[in-house]
């Protein structure tokens, strides 16, 4: 019952995640600017998170030490966030999720290289897999209207590289020993700050009255980003981080079918090879990662 629990909760994860394109891109659409966007996403997100945590009793002080590394994930974090957006903005949001799951391999590469673990052949095979993957997805008609396909897929994988360092962060880091809870409130949070200081620095930050718009961003910030966060830390305590991890690859298909359902958006040969492609390699590394650890 508490592998069927885990599942249930990493696909709820995975799929949720896979919305976020879809309330992004709308609210786009409604001409909500990235910096607003975002801080009505986060803002609303803390304050899902805080809420959750007092519920459940869970303490929010923080040492001096302990706020500086947060304060360090939450850059991670907003950068993630801020270069998936004009992704999104730029490139189909099923390519641009799709990019944005190769994560794990630059968390693998990165270990390899900087951390000093065991290098394995089978990640330089799956790294190889995964940029052949990429280059045929971006080889297809991957741009949206107004678009610049060089700027999207480079944002894209700019959200690889700084995500990959949140979580390596998360992983070396004081903030392994903090509730997850407690660190995600901490990280939307302070990346609302963040965000509202955008805001003030560029277009300004609206007041929302419209209830319509509110759904939206009700939508972007609890199942997408609250919801989300929640279920995977279940998934990962129910069945590990592994399957969850591999279940993790409906994020990226749950957005290809939102992209050509509802915006759109091409969908060919190239594109579901690149797709498969990047899905098995991180698959690789995953699996790799998993045996590693059991061998020791």
């Amino acid at each position: 019952m508490n592998r069927i629990k885990g599942i249930l909760y990493a696909a709820a994860s995975s799929s949720t995640f896979g919305l976020v394109p879809f309330f992004t891109i709308i609210l786009l659409i409604d001409g909500f600017s990235i910096f607003e966007l975002l801080a009505y996403r986060c803002g609303v997100a803390a304050l899902v998170m805080w809420l959750a945590g007092k519920l459940s009793g869970k303490s929010f002080r923080l040492t001096g030490k302990e706020f500086c590394v947060v304060f360090m994930l939450s850059l991670f974090c907003a950068i993630t966030a801020f270069s998936l957006v004009i992704a999104y903005q730029n490139i189909a949001s099923g390519v641009a999720s799709t990019i944005h799951f190769m994560y794990p391999l630059a968390v693998a590469l990165t270990m390899m290289f900087f951390f000093k673990e065991k290098k394995s052949i089978w990640v330089i095979v799956a790294i190889l897999m995964s940029l052949v993957g990429a280059y045929l997805l971006s080889s297809g008609d991957s741009t949206v209207k107004n678009g610049n396909t060089f700027l999207g897929i480079m944002t894209a994988c700019i959200s690889v590289f700084s995500y990959a360092a949140y979580i390596i962060g998360v992983r070396k880091t004081r903030a392994v020993r903090i509730n997850s809870t407690i660190l995600t409130c901490y990280v939307m949070g302070i990346g609302t700050i963040f965000y509202i200081i955008g805001s003030f620095c560029t277009s300004g930050l609206h007041l929302v009255t419209d209830w319509y718009i509110w759904l939206l961003i009700l939508g972007l910030a609890i199942p997408a980003t609250a919801i989300s966060n929640i279920t995977l830390v279940l998934a990962i305590k129910h069945v590990g981080p592994t399957l969850t991890a591999i279940l993790g690859a409906l994020e990226p298909l749950t957005a290809v079918i939102i992209g050509v359902l509802v915006f759109q958006e091409t969908f060919t040969v190239n594109s579901a090879l690149g797709i498969l492609l990047i899905v098995t390699a991180v698959c690789i590394v995953v699996l790799r990662e998993n045996r590693t650890k059991g061998n020791r």
